[in-house]
Order: structure tokens, then C-alpha cells, then sequence
């Protein structure tokens, strides 16, 4: 088993910012803070040099890939289709602050953004990305196809329901409205985009994603 690689974790907003050296003790900044804004980085001089700089020029900017899979199994999977966008959720707990985008998947350009939200789930806002991106592409007449990292979010979409265990309540009212919104968007709407799970393993981390953790 290969040994974990050391991050070390930026935090411009949060109960506390600064650098971290742990996940744990990111984590611990950003729950329960609103609009909280972090990234991880390879070395703790990239942290430092991050902290003194603007969040917006670093989230979603991600270190070179090399992936672990066979020079066969990389060639059985192939490239990515570029004729298409990605989404992707991000949330700082289960359930925790959560926002989530989609963005060009060639050009990384960001077409739409939501949130941050006060409570969700990653699987909520994963679901939400995926109608969000379907809902455009189909009002944009786009033969562009859909991908996203979430096998969850890629079945409550196929069934027409976010089948979340969050209960609602005050905190999260914004976002089962959307849920409510994007439920019935599925079931009233007919689509031919065709959804695709995102090869992680063999490309890398998800072009929507927030690079953070």
C-alpha cells in the first residue's frame, strides 16, 4: 500500500485562518462557518505563499496528475470527451456548508455557481449540479454531454428523486427549495443529454472541483 501523501491546508475564512497541517484540524475552521474558504497543497511553502493571496486565484486549480492505473487500462478507458461540462459539490461536513458549479470541462471556465448554503450534504449538491447542468443544456438546445464524480447523485437523478436522510429544518430550507425545484424540474422535463461518470483514476480529480480538500 502506497504511503499518503503529507497536504497541508490554507484557510483564508474560517473560525480561525492561517496553515494546517492535518485535515482535522482545517476541518475544525471551517464547520459550522458560513462561506468558509480553504485549499489544500502539497508543501507547506505553497500553503504559506497561498494565504498571502487571494482564494478566487486558487480553488479549482489542481497539482499534475499521474495516475497509478496500466499503460492498458488508461488506453481501455481512454480520454475525456470535451464536448461537454462538469459538476461538482463541495461541503465542509456531512451535513455542513455546501455549494456547488459546473464549468467547461476542456476549458475549466465556470458557467454556473450556487451557494455557499448554510447546511447540505455533498450528495445534495452533487444532485443539484447535475439537474442545474441539465436544465441548461437543454434550454440552450447543447448536444454536450454531462459528467460528474457521483454515482449517488447519477441514480437519485435516474429516479427523479434526491433520496437524502437530511431532515429539513430552518438551516437548510434554502436548499431543499432547490431540491423541490430540481425534483420537479425532472419530473415534468424530458432530456437527451447523456450523463457520464467521471474517470477519476484514470483523469484525475473532476474539472469542477473545488480543489480544497
Amino acid at each position: 500500500m502506497s504511503k499518503k501523501k503529507k497536504k497541508y491546508y490554507t484557510v483564508w475564512q474560517g473560525h480561525k485562518t492561517g496553515v494546517f497541517e492535518t485535515w482535522n484540524a482545517c476541518k475544525k475552521q471551517i464547520t459550522d462557518f458560513p462561506g468558509a474558504q480553504y485549499k489544500s497543497f502539497p508543501t507547506k511553502e505553497a500553503a504559506n505563499e497561498a494565504l498571502e493571496g487571494n482564494y478566487f486565484d486558487y480553488i479549482g486549480k489542481k497539482s499534475q496528475f499521474t495516475s497509478e492505473l496500466s499503460h492498458e487500462q488508461l488506453k481501455k478507458i481512454g480520454q475525456p470527451n470535451y464536448n461537454s461540462i462538469s459538476v461538482d459539490a463541495a461541503s465542509s461536513g456531512n451535513p455542513g456548508v455546501m455549494e456547488y458549479r459546473g464549468v467547461d470541462t476542456k476549458t475549466k471556465k465556470q458557467i454556473f455557481i450556487q451557494g455557499p448554503f448554510e447546511q447540505g450534504t455533498n450528495n445534495i449538491g452533487e444532485f443539484l449540479a447535475l439537474v442545474h447542468g441539465l436544465a441548461i443544456l437543454k434550454k440552450n438546445n447543447s448536444d454536450r454531454i454531462i459528467y460528474t464524480d457521483s454515482r449517488t447523485a447519477m441514480s437519485w437523478v435516474k429516479k427523479k428523486n434526491c433520496n437524502t436522510k437530511l431532515e429539513r429544518n430552518d438551516k437548510n430550507k434554502p436548499v431543499f427549495n432547490l431540491v423541490d425545484r430540481a425534483v420537479e424540474w425532472l419530473k415534468t422535463n424530458t432530456y437527451k443529454t447523456v450523463i457520464v461518470k467521471w474517470e477519476t483514476k484514470a483523469w484525475g480529480e473532476i474539472p469542477a472541483d473545488f480543489g480544497r480538500k
